[in-house]
């Protein structure tokens, strides 16, 4: 691994890709970042799920799997009728009844209510057109970033916890990586260096966590499938 101002560095095959990724998302978590009651947690638990959720896993493939999430991450921020959990037809249906409601106040002489239930029927329209807009988009960004844009750019991430990218190598034979991550919290950085260390220093061997098989598990009759680790990573200390 190379340690420079822009992050953690690594260069190898798709196994030390993985490996890097789960050695800094073991450090992330002993530095309690997955916690909301800690410090850093309050935080950036949020962005810690993200991250864990997006970086390469051992049975994962670059142009497929990284790909298709790099574009969903990289896609445009949902809307408030998306947040609100509601499709452009429903908001444009309740736009409907709330102007209704409007020309029956306007008829019982009501007219600053009738101005404001006209008010809030323009509102749903335009968070109607906001989230049909926004999903259109979506899917050309989709399109053009899957297609596209990873043929002349890393693969990356990016949130307010960390930014990453992957990159294939011309370097050295078979298919190789580079892999960069970087903190973006300098105390947080500085933690993460010192705990990266120590696990060179104690850890004899890592163990890359891979995709548990559990339908096998169920055919057998009477057999449970295996528990879920409380980490995506496990390791052998010496």
């Amino acid at each position: 691994m190379e340690e420079s101002i822009s992050g953690f560095k690594v260069r190898g095959d798709w196994g030390d890709v993985v490996e890097h990724g789960e050695r800094i998302t073991r450090a992330l978590r002993n530095a309690g970042v997955h916690d909301p009651d800690h410090d850093y947690g309050a935080r950036f638990a949020r962005a810690f799920e993200e991250w864990d959720e997006w970086r390469p896993k051992a049975h994962e493939t670059l142009e497929a799997d990284v790909s298709e999430k790099t574009a969903d991450q990289a896609s445009v921020e949902e809307g408030k009728g998306e947040r609100a959990g509601k499709e452009p037809d429903e908001d444009l249906k309740t736009a409907g009844e709330k102007l209704s409601e409007s020309y029956e106040r306007l008829e019982n002489d009501d007219a600053d209510a009738a101005v404001d239930t006209w008010k809030e029927s323009i509102d749903y329209v335009a968070r109607a057109a906001d989230s049909a807009s926004r999903k259109a988009l979506r899917r050309v960004e989709d399109t053009v970033y899957q297609n596209v844009m990873t043929q002349l750019a890393p693969y990356y991430f990016d949130n307010e916890l960390i930014s990453a990218n992957i990159q294939q190598s011309t370097r050295g034979e078979g298919e190789q990586f580079i892999f960069e991550v970087n903190i973006n919290d300098d105390a947080l950085k500085e933690e993460v260096s010192g705990r990266l260390t120590e696990f060179e220093d104690e850890i004899d061997r890592w163990h890359v966590e891979v995709e548990k098989d559990t339908e096998a598990a169920e055919a057998i009759e009477g057999a449970e499938p295996p528990p879920a680790p409380e980490d995506n990573s496990k390791a052998t200390r010496n």
